[in-house]
């Protein structure tokens, strides 16, 4: 019986407890709570954000000078932050080469892209005002996913790039403020943001081109950028515009006049620009117009009679010009203005002012000189040219596989493959730096793993398409790790894989490893980020009659040897170097160039993921070598007979998926060499007919078949293969097309 009782004790004290203890859960929904923690962290708990706890009430926190937070119905819908971090409107001014220097940004752990990937999950906010907190990057397109967004102030942090166009979508906005960072280049079109009232750019690197506004502005900053061009006819229609500051560019022309009398305005800085001509006397001002700087351009002439005095609601400057008005102090000579006024003209115009004897006198002592080194040059080049031909006749290829050729090279040497430089054969040719992603990064390019964007499934791990920050497409493979791996292992792969950026494969462009904190005893999940090849395989290429009549023997040749580049990458430029890569039409890409990317091969990954297989043995006609496949010299000459496969599908045109269809073009063409060349074009795919040096083709087809030999110790290495088929290149090269027969030497 007491114990009802002391519960019935107990409800006055659960009564005031509940009164008493904040319930912010039921305030803001507990996911929105969970990123303002994540967004403390990711900006490096700023002291704007610090003192948070469990308990905290983020809709009733008192607003401060440096965070305000807005809540309805459960939602965030504003946030501002105002850290202390100094800006780049600091001097001297930092370049983005150089604002790391500085210290003063965060560091090198954050990124700008999993920060914005966050933050666009407070779905519901109108104001985002960041301010002073050391953000760094490049601003990411998905800033348009702020539907909502009336205000957005970024200024006075490290942002630099382009201001991305997508963020003239946000149709709410009303605030644009991106001042003192370091943006660059063009200012997305904005006429299209209906009501934009504010746009505050100034301090960046914006220009030359001058922005497009909408006609209902009423704040326009635009100052300390790099705009040189007419400001646009289309400001007598800005109505309602009360504040014009354009100073410190470069913007040339007069100035328009409909600016003073507009209706509304009431501040306009033009100073520190180009701007020439002189202004009306009889213009008129607006009522409304308390402030006008004219300093520092290359004006002359009086001044208009409503903008020539101070007086106790007016301020008027005009220093640094060629003005002529009496009461006027601090002016250059008109000579000034002029003379200035023409060097800001378009360089052509400068260059008419040169007389004609002086273009006579150089244009003639240009001639000489080059008349001097022309023919100098001409017989430099016959020497080298009889040097070349004796080096020729007396150098031919001694380790050929192809045989001897009787076909006289052209003036240019063969390259040996084994003396490619290293930049050729093992450069990341126009490949960005390799990249560790976090977890929210790989989620938004895929956006969440869409079953939309799921592009293929197998043994190595379901493979999806993404899009990164800067719209480069990319595939996402993701790879399921064993449970028991050890972190050195882990390193040493990553490593590798970092290694792994060549123009001849689909290169890998960086990973994340996601380990789940909540389940230990789980699986890591690796996720590995491939570029994105869009131009089809090589068989797509040779079975597409769309395709196939567009891929010549010279095109052919070059896949093929960029593809013998690829695989003398995967065994040199890694180490350990990585045999038995699955070699086959169908894995090999061509680039909108045309350029051949080897996809699927040995990723050095086995000891990390139990399902992992480098290599399908039904995949390929040659089956009965596939216990070789893991050890160097075997792996080799296992990729070097798929090399072979690949050049017979290259030059007869026809897809090979069985070992007796493979066995039945092997005689056919041996046959064929045998024989006149008439009788190896018959096994010639017709679509390459009569674009081929006839020795260009009999070098290729006997690579080819030394390739396809059914012993192993005869198949020749990839060095090898790549110096002949640059040798078949170097042939055709020296080529031209005859209406003769095709069994004639070209």
């Amino acid at each position: 019986m007491k114990k009802p009782q002391v519960l019935l004790a107990m409800v006055p004290w659960i009564f005031i407890l509940f009164l008493v203890l904040p319930f912010s859960s039921g305030q803001l929904l507990s996911s929105e709570r969970r990123i303002l923690f994540r967004l403390q962290e990711l900006l490096e708990y700023p002291y704007a954000l610090q003192g948070w706890t469990n308990w905290t009430n983020f809709c009733d926190l008192a607003p401060s000078s440096s965070l305000k937070i807005s809540c309805s119905g459960s939602h965030i819908t504003e946030l501002i932050v105002i850290g202390n971090k100094p800006s780049t409107s600091l001097s001297p001014k930092p370049t983005q080469e150089t604002f790391r220097v500085s210290q003063q940004t965060l560091s090198e752990k954050f990124s700008i892209y999993t920060f914005l990937t966050v933050l666009t999950k407070l779905s519901s906010l109108k104001v985002l005002s960041l301010v002073s907190l050391g953000m760094w990057g490049s601003l990411p397109a998905k800033i348009n996913r702020f539907d909502s967004l009336q205000v957005l102030n970024l200024s006075s942090n490290f942002i630099y790039g382009e201001i991305p166009p997508q963020i003239a979508t946000l149709e709410n906005l009303r605030s644009l403020v991106l001042a003192d960072n370091l943006f660059k280049g063009m200012v997305p079109d904005l006429s299209t943001l209906a009501v934009l009232e504010e746009v505050n750019v100034g301090g960046n690197s914006l220009g030359p081109k001058f922005p497009t506004l909408g006609s209902k502005v009423v704040s326009v900053i635009l100052r300390n950028n790099s705009f040189s061009s007419e400001i646009p006819s289309e400001l007598k229609n800005f109505y309602q515009l009360q504040r014009w500051d354009v100073s410190s560019n470069g913007i040339i022309g007069t100035i328009p006049l409909a600016l003073f009398s507009l209706p509304s305005i009431k501040y306009i800085d033009l100073a520190g620009n180009d701007f020439r001509g002189s202004l009306p006397r009889n213009i008129s001002c607006s009522d409304g117009l308390k402030f006008v700087d004219l300093s520092e351009n290359f004006l002359v002439g009086d001044l208009p009679k409503c903008i020539r005095y101070n007086s106790s609601d007016r301020i008027m400057k005009y220093t640094g010009n060629c003005l002529s008005t009496g009461d006027l102090n601090y002016q250059h000579p008109i000579s000034f203005c002029y003379e200035k006024a023409l060097a800001v003209k378009p360089p052509m115009q400068n260059q008419k002012k040169q007389s004609a004897s002086k273009k006579g006198v150089t244009l003639g002592i240009i001639g000489a000189i080059v008349g001097s080194v022309v023919v100098l040059g001409l017989v430099v080049l016959v020497i080298l040219w009889k040097v070349r031909v004796r080096e020729t006749k007396n150098d031919a290829p001694q380790n050929s596989v192809a045989g001897k050729s009787s076909v006289g090279l052209s003036p240019k040497l063969v390259t040996d493959a084994r003396n490619v430089s290293p930049t050729m054969m093992f450069g990341a040719l126009g490949l960005p730096q390799y990249h560790v992603f976090s977890l929210e990064e790989i989620e938004e390019a895929t956006n969440n793993f869409d079953s939309s964007n799921l592009i293929g499934e197998g043994a190595q791990g379901q493979l999806y398409k993404g899009w990164l920050i800067d719209g480069t497409a990319v595939v996402v493979r993701c790879l399921k790790l064993k449970q028991k791996h050890s972190s050195q292992t882990m390193v040493r792969q990553m490593e590798v894989l970092s290694k792994l950026q060549h123009q001849h494969l689909v290169s890998i462009l960086g990973h994340s490893l996601n380990t789940d904190q909540d389940h230990p005893n789980a699986a890591d999940t690796l996720f590995l980020v491939f570029e994105y090849v869009s131009n089809g395989t090589l068989r797509s290429h040779l079975t597409d009659s769309r395709k196939r009549d567009a891929l010549k023997w010279s095109e052919r040749m070059a896949v093929t040897i960029g593809v013998a580049r690829g695989i003398q990458f995967l065994y040199s430029g890694v180490t350990p170097g990585l045999f038995g890569n699955n070699l086959k039409t169908e894995n090999i890409l061509l680039d909108e160039n045309v350029k051949a990317k080897i996809k699927n091969y040995n990723l050095p990954l086995s000891s990390l993921v139990s399902s992992e297989s480098p290599y399908n043995g039904e995949d390929t006609p040659d089956n009965h070598h596939k216990s070789y496949m893991h050890t160097a010299k075997n792996g080799e000459r296992q990729d070097v007979y798929q090399l072979g496969v690949i050049l017979l599908e290259v030059i007869t045109g026809k897809q090979i998926t069985l070992q007796s269809e493979l066995d039945k073009q092997k005689i056919q063409l041996e046959q064929g060499l045998l024989d006149t060349p008439l009788e190896l074009q018959e096994w010639v795919d017709p679509f390459i007919c009569g674009t081929f040096a006839y020795e260009s083709l009999r070098n290729t087809v006997e690579v080819a078949l030394n390739c396809l030999s059914k012993d192993l110790s005869q198949r020749p290495s990839v060095e090898d293969v790549l110096w002949n088929l640059q040798y078949s290149v170097q042939v055709q090269e020296g080529w031209r097309p005859s209406s003769a027969s095709f069994g004639t030497q070209f």
